[in-house]
């Protein structure tokens, strides 16, 4: 193992196509995991925010908030449903597009504004005033605290009273309102669609006890025309989350495999180069495992450093792609996850010399008869 660290640090030259090819990966897994994060942030932040355990939607909604509709007698139901086990709140999400109130008329951003009734994560306990938004970080590149926002064809105003703390929530894109507020905006964006003043489109429920999800969901179904969700069902859920999920799985997938294959290639290459260097070894009393554990740790080196160049330009990507702009967010847990996959890449990959340093004869490799 010391002669294959020696020979790592006197001939790095030896190892310079595996480590560029290794960081190039490295970089792309990594890079892809973050657009998977930013993707996912985006879609399902506003519920990751929420501080329930639960969201209750309509039975006809199809599991979307778009389709529910809970009015105030149904809503009573809910409560008494879930008792004293825990709280309801209301909350409504509508899509549309916000421009500067003065500014041009070219310039429209797609926001999503949230009413809600139990402040999600990052916002104050008290609704902002009717006709006043909190915005999420990625916003403040678009807009400033003050500045009055014309929301939707009906061009609804409200009032940007500040930003959210970019570590304090996972949402992106949205503008946190009163329901009140978000009634008033439906109404003139979309009269078709206007919610009296008791209505809302689903009910998140805080529990006390979070062990008690299953039995609370199931007694507010069993009593009601609702369907209840737990927060990670309620995200895989939302329409193109679970193909947005499995199709970059099956892109990281592939690239982790081929990170193998090259580790697989190099390492082969690299024993068939090194056959009457192994020889000698075997020939002096070295075993095959030892050899094998000097491939292996050979092979980790260059795959880490490989990593590590791939996490430093990964974080730098992140810091330097303004916010907003493009679905990315660095996560210290897929980039950890991403490093284990390339390691275990390594081990496998470095594997399939085993067999041949194996077999190797030290009289017929060295020359002998």
């Amino acid at each position: 193992m010391r002669l294959a660290l020696r020979e790592l640090r006197r001939q790095p030259g030896r190892f310079a196509v595996a480590t560029v090819t290794l960081t190039l990966i490295a970089i792309l897994l990594m890079f892809l995991g973050g657009l998977l994060d930013g993707l996912l942030q985006s879609a399902t932040g506003a519920y990751r925010a929420q501080p329930g355990q639960l969201i209750v939607y309509s039975d006809t909604a199809n599991d979307t908030l778009a389709g529910s509709r809970i009015d105030g007698d149904l809503r009573v139901q809910v409560e008494d449903a879930v008792g004293g086990a825990g709280v309801v709140g209301g909350i409504g999400e509508l899509t549309l597009g916000a421009r500067v109130d003065g500014g041009d008329e070219r310039e429209l951003e797609s926001v999503a504004l949230r009413g809600y009734e139990i402040a999600p994560a990052g916002l104050p306990d008290a609704a902002p005033a009717l006709r006043e938004v909190w915005a999420d970080p990625d916003l403040a590149e678009t807009y400033e605290a003050g500045q009055t926002l014309l929301l939707g064809p009906g061009r609804s105003e409200v009032t940007v009273a500040g930003f959210l703390d970019d570590s304090a929530t996972p949402s992106l894109g949205g503008l946190w309102a009163s329901l009140d507020t978000w009634r008033a905006v439906l109404a003139e964006s979309r009269p078709g669609s206007a919610m009296g003043e008791e209505t809302v489109q689903g009910l998140v429920v805080v529990l006390e006890d979070e062990a008690a999800a299953a039995d609370v969901a199931a007694a507010i179904d069993g009593a009601n025309p609702t369907r209840t969700l737990t927060i990670d069902d309620a995200v895989l859920a939302i329409p193109g989350v679970e193909a947005q999920n499995s199709t970059f799985g099956q892109i990281i997938g592939v690239t982790l495999a081929i990170a193998l294959v090259v580790v697989a290639l190099f390492f082969a290459l690299l024993t068939v180069e090194r056959l009457s260097l192994y020889a000698v070894l075997k020939a002096m009393g070295a075993k095959t495992r030892t050899i094998f554990a000097g491939v292996v740790v050979q092979a980790l080196a260059v795959t880490l450093i490989a990593a590590a160049i791939g996490v430093a330009m990964t974080i730098g990507a992140g810091q330097s792609i303004p916010a907003g702009s493009l679905p990315f967010a660095v996560e210290p847990a897929r980039l950890a996850i991403s490093v284990g996959f390339m390691a275990l890449a390594a081990v496998v990959g470095s594997a399939f010399s085993l067999r041949r340093v194996a077999r190797i004869d030290p009289a017929e490799a060295i020359g002998g008869n």
